[in-house]
């Protein structure tokens, strides 16, 4: 018995659920910061021996602790696409709890984060779809916890949440034959579950409400693993019929280029980051629709740039208020006297987003725009413009954050050590990306490669021949 046979995948969830009980039993917030930094870490670390297990062929199958032979049924397992997205998940909740400033422990809900990052890591790995409309639909609950605990408002939330729910299992359903209905039916049920999840118009008021009445940390752990996306390519993608395809990528056009315009224009930072981000992930679903090899490379790619790059964007900013308070965008701010580091930060995580040159998300761009502009010349326009105006949205608000006149302040604006680790791993990250691509473009082909195979299959398409 080898070191990757363990079952690394089990504990990485089984982890953060007993943390959120034992950081539940802490005395003081910043006791309970502690704890979880440790249990996020190991839970990392789990996930990295999960993913190194797969990868080397030296796995949980066929060991003692594989529990799918012990019970005949197996939930979760790691394969090409989620790969990646295990280490990505498990990472993004160690650094947001390790960048939380004490004067945000008191509102951050470290048991909360634990719990969401088991539902978030199970969703990623589970082999059962039953089992993933379940996660699913549990992991909505976390923020609405958070919400209530704070005395905000859950309206906005609760109706979304509960019409994404409901679509949900309705979908798989109808598509599993539990009611007499057709499968294009089902698939048209889950295509409207995945665009009220991944904030697509006019259903995406939800999001900005999101960040407006959650914790900056629980929203952005919610939202940028884009598990709409997750849920599209595992539900909807290898059972929905191409005009089914059609209208998500129509719908997901149309959010991109309104998000993008939107994010432009907001005068509140948070507004800023969320329209940003809806952005972003409708374009990941308009090369879902394209469902080429090459798009959806691209596709598969940018979602994890995205869910990268936008994390630290939000990390920045979430720094910057623990600093100053909820940030407007309405004059110039002038703080890159005051802390040149989270400046630079902001700069490269934002133009990483929208791939920049050297950086993880240029390729995953360059595939996504190759590959639409193959299909659909008009539809390669819109991606290349959405990309610019958001790069533009990103540029204005450096602008109004880190130049004009100097900020002058009794208190500190410089970035702590916590900050600079976070930031600094995420910069290492984006740039080692860009730099050295080849793999992670290979791992994202071979699931692409696979999700097709697995479209092929269900809908009665002769292998390779993926029509639009």
């Amino acid at each position: 018995m080898n070191a990757f046979s363990l079952p690394w995948l089990e504990l990485s969830v089984l982890l953060p659920l007993v943390g959120g009980v034992w950081v539940c039993l802490a005395r003081t917030p910043s006791a309970a910061a502690r704890w979880c930094l440790g249990f996020t870490g190991a839970v990392f670390g789990c996930t990295l021996m999960a993913v190194g297990g797969f990868y080397s062929g030296l796995g949980q199958a066929g060991s003692p602790w594989d529990l799918a032979h012990l019970t005949g049924w197996r939930v979760l397992a790691v394969d090409e696409l989620s790969a990646p997205l295990l280490p990505l998940v498990a990472l993004l909740h160690f650094l947001t709890t390790l960048a939380t400033a004490r004067t945000k422990m008191v509102r951050f809900s470290f048991t909360w984060t634990l719990v969401g990052e088991a539902l978030r890591l199970a969703a990623f790995a589970c082999a059962d779809n039953g089992a993933l409309v379940a996660l699913l639909a549990v992991g909505t609950l976390t923020p609405y916890f958070e919400m209530r605990r704070r005395g905000r408002p859950t309206r906005v939330y609760a109706i979304h949440m509960g019409l994404f729910v409901a679509l949900l299992g309705g979908g798989w359903a109808v598509v599993n034959g539990f009611t007499p209905l057709g499968t294009d039916a089902g698939a048209v049920l889950l295509l409207a579950a995945v665009l009220v999840r991944s904030g697509a118009v006019p259903a995406h008021v939800w999001v900005t409400d999101l960040f407006e009445n959650c914790s900056f940390g629980t929203a952005l752990l919610f939202a940028t693993p884009i598990a709409g996306v997750y849920a599209a390519v595992r539900l909807v993608l290898p059972v929905a019929p191409d005009w089914v395809l059609q209208g998500l990528g129509l719908v997901s056009l149309v959010t991109a280029v309104y998000a993008a315009g939107m994010a432009v224009v907001q005068q509140d930072a948070r507004r800023f980051f969320a329209f940003l981000f809806l952005s972003h992930a409708s374009l990941v679903m308009v090369g879902l629709e394209l469902h080429t090899s090459i798009s959806l490379t691209g596709a598969l790619a940018l979602w994890f740039s995205v869910a990268l790059s936008l994390s630290g964007l939000g990390l920045t900013l979430r720094a910057l208020e623990a600093r100053l308070g909820r940030l407007t965008l309405t004059s110039f701010r002038g703080l890159y006297d005051q802390s040149p580091s989270l400046a630079v930060c902001f700069m490269l995580t934002g133009l990483a987003s929208v791939g920049f040159p050297g950086t993880l998300g240029y390729v995953a761009a360059e595939l996504l725009v190759d590959g639409a502009v193959d299909v659909n010349p008009v539809v390669g326009v819109i991606v290349i413009v959405t990309a610019a105006i958001n790069g533009i949205a990103i540029v204005r608000v450096y602008f109004l954050l880190f130049t004009g006149g100097r900020h002058s302040t009794g208190v500190s604006l410089s970035i702590t050590g916590r900050e600079r680790f976070a930031v600094l791993t995420l910069a290492a990250l984006i740039i080692g990306g860009g730099l050295v691509p080849q793999f992670h473009i290979e791992s994202r082909h071979r699931a692409a490669e696979a999700l097709l195979a697995s479209r092929d299959a269900g809908t009665g398409v002769p292998p390779g021949q993926h029509s639009h």
